[in-house]
């Protein structure tokens, strides 16, 4: 009888699931409740964890409780410290949580609610899990190797050194744009400023608290924690009407991009005990509380979407951002689906912390189904805004013309009514001048969220909740800036050690100093850049992200998949290969539209020339004429760097493929590196569980 019921509850959950999701799919025409999404991925996720998830542990992977981990065998108090499984769990959901679920599925809703959420569904549980549960798990089994040395020892020196080049400059570009959000997002924002670094000091002390004031005290640490970070919140709305403090806190971006490159190489110097993991764990605590309010209050209102399952903007004429439905969905949406950076930390901080392998399914796999269920509620509360509102706030003035009644008059003719008034009325609410042209997709989701927040808790509050969901974007995204660039330092420090074995040594100081400084002058050029483009630098870098981030995870699903190969389970190389063929097409699509595209809005090269001809007759309005050259530069610079990605991408892919043919027909190859098998000795009451 007991195993009777357990097969009607989850066949119960299964007809839920498909239901909802079916509701979500076939619905035309009328609003749709947003309780059906959260109904859909809570019925997913559920399923894909407890089957999926447990069967590619148990079976494909074989994880081994009984043995010691990096974190064990390798403890050095700095990098390699074995610490209690809900901080690393914490540790690593703030590391990969970033701005993709955030900001990608608002920006993706130009679409419409419908592509964008079945993507981050699907493409969560059947690949970016997937992802990033099994290379923790081949990282842990190699002493926490970084995926570019894992490729170079596992597939070849040629498809590994690619990787090793490739990986590290994808992450570079993705950090600086990463530091580029945070530092727009508390431009000219004494709150948001004062709260992002409050959290530096706050998880300073709770991390000497929990080493060395009380040891093994996790949940006091946590409840300390949190106070000190909700009264920074609090505190830092007392600065903003401060007139004696705010001074201290207002800053342009200049000056805050220089103190986030301070910050990140604090962060890569620092003992991890001391200042990452204890800081990206309370972190989460933010983030998991954010997330849970905010689906409480879906839940409670049950509120209608009213964006259309799909708009007319799938033909790439979209307003927010140029290119087709297919593949730019899949390129705009990262994070919440499935990302390559979430590999560099499943083979970057998160093996040299992790204590037992029976952790990597909770950590690995239910890490990343939490961050798609951060996407599913970034789709909400961006979709339940009027599509006019959500247009006109994403909408750049180029597009839509700068004044405001050229701006609404634009919009309403796409069949999506606002007025002037409705929007200066949303910007009081909200405690702002102007909402018009606020692109980026942060200011929407913000909008979003407090809409809800405030029909939930008290519109009274409407501006509180704004400037609250403001602050929580950025906190969330420079969690994984100080993760990105230790992991970074890691990278570089495999590379050297390759030629000198001794830069190899993530413990040696010298090494440490000049690797990270190396990687933050790398991130930090770009980041400058970006912070002194006309343009404010999105058009710069954010056109990188989608791509080079996919292609990241491609490359992570090479290594995993040569590793299946070459470990004698071809049969089971299917859970990697078919994501990997995915993500080779979209990205390698992707590449070849920005490249050639015609389309001045999509294609680099097009852009560059249309802005060439345009300054050599001296057509250009004359405030432009100044900008025109970096412009033209720029464009020209991304261009180069796809082509230099996409070349790395399938020179891996070829060489993984290489290797597999030669494995499978019994020529030699490289042999595993995984490491013998050693007993753990710890006990759980010293580590806390």
């Amino acid at each position: 009888m007991n195993n009777l019921s357990k097969n009607i509850l989850w066949l119960g959950i299964a007809i839920l699931g498909a239901s909802a999701v079916g509701g979500i799919a076939l619905n035309r025409g009328e609003h749709i409740n947003a309780l059906w999404f959260i109904t859909a991925a809570l019925c997913i996720y559920t399923l894909a964890y407890r089957f999926y998830a447990a069967w590619i542990a148990t079976t494909v992977l074989m994880v081994d409780e009984t043995r010691a981990t990096p974190a064990e065998r390798l403890d050095n108090g700095r990098d390699f410290v074995p610490t209690n499984k809900w901080v690393v769990f914490g540790h690593h959901f703030a590391a990969i949580a970033g701005p993709g679920p955030l900001v990608g599925p608002t920006l993706a809703a130009q679409f419409g609610y419908l592509p964008g959420t079945l993507w981050i569904l699907f493409g969560a549980v059947l690949g970016g899990c997937v992802q990033d549960m099994i290379i923790l798990f081949i990282s842990t089994r190699r002493d926490a190797r970084s995926l570019g040395q894992m490729a170079r020892d596992e597939i070849g020196r040629i498809g590994g050194t690619a990787a090793l080049i490739g990986t590290f400059t994808i992450m570079i570009i993705l950090i600086a744009v990463l530091g580029l959000v945070v530092v727009n997002a508390m431009k000219h924002s004494p709150w948001a400023t004062f709260t992002v670094s409050a959290t530096i000091p706050i998880a300073m002390f709770v991390g000497i608290y929990m080493r060395y004031l009380r040891p093994g005290q996790v949940l006091e640490a946590s409840i300390l924690g949190v106070f000190l970070l909700l009264f920074s919140v609090a505190a830092g709305g007392w600065v903003d009407t401060n007139e004696s403090l705010r001074g201290w806190f207002d800053h342009d971006s200049l000056p805050l991009a220089w103190a986030v490159m301070a910050y990140g190489f604090a962060a890569a110097i620092f003992p991890v005990w001391l200042l990452l993991a204890p800081r990206d764990y309370l972190s989460t605590y933010m983030k998991l509380g954010t997330i849970t309010l905010l689906a409480v209050a879906i839940i409670l209102l049950r509120p209608d979407v009213k964006m259309p399952a799909v708009t007319q903007f799938i033909d790439g004429t979209g307003p927010i951002f140029g290119g087709k439905l297919f593949p730019f969905v899949f390129i705009t949406i990262a994070c919440g689906a499935i990302s390559g950076f979430h590999s560099l930390i499943a083979s970057g901080t998160t093996p040299k912390l992790l204590t037992n392998e029976r952790d990597i399914v909770m950590i690995g796999y239910g890490g990343m189904l939490l961050e798609s269920f951060v996407a599913i509620m970034a789709m909400v509360a961006a979709t339940v805004l009027d599509p006019g509102v959500f247009f006109a706030i994403n909408s750049s003035a180029g597009i839509v013309g700068a004044e405001a009644t050229d701006a609404v008059a634009k919009i309403s003719s796409w069949g999506y009514p606002v007025t002037v008034e409705q929007m200066q009325t949303l910007a009081r609410q909200m405690g702002e001048t102007t909402l018009f042209a606020r692109t980026g997709g942060a200011p929407s989701l913000a909008v979003g969220m407090a809409s809800i927040f405030g029909s939930a808790f008290g519109e009274s509050l409407l501006a509180l909740w704004y400037h609250f969901a403001i602050m929580f974007e950025a906190i969330f995204i420079l969690t994984t800036l100080d993760a990105g660039t230790r992991v970074g330092r890691f990278m570089l420090q495999d590379m050297l050690g390759n030629i000198w074995p001794k830069m190899g040594e993530t413990s040696w100081m010298p090494s440490v100093i000049f690797t990270s400084a190396v990687v933050v002058m790398g991130w930090g050029y770009f980041l400058y850049i970006g912070v002194i483009d006309p343009n404010g630098g999105v058009n710069i870098l954010w056109p990188l992200f989608g791509i080079a981030n996919q292609m990241l995870a491609a490359i992570a699903l090479s290594v995993a998949t040569g590793i299946l190969v070459k470990s004698k389970k071809l049969s089971y190389a299917w859970i990697t290969a078919v994501p990997l063929l995915w993500l080779v097409i979209i990205t390698t699509t992707a590449a070849w539209q920005k490249l050639f595209s015609e389309d001045i809005r999509i294609g680099f090269l097009a852009g560059a020339n249309d802005l060439t001809s345009k300054l050599a007759m001296g057509t250009l309005p004359a405030e432009k004429i100044a900008a025109a050259p970096k412009l033209i530069f720029n464009l020209h610079l991304d261009a180069g760097i796809i082509i230099f990605l996409v070349s790395m991408l399938w020179l891996i892919v070829f060489d993984m493929l290489r290797m597999c043919f030669k494995q499978v027909t019994g020529k030699p190859v490289l042999l595993l590196t995984d490491t013998p098998y050693v007993m753990t000795q710890l006990l759980d009451e010293r580590v806390g569980r």
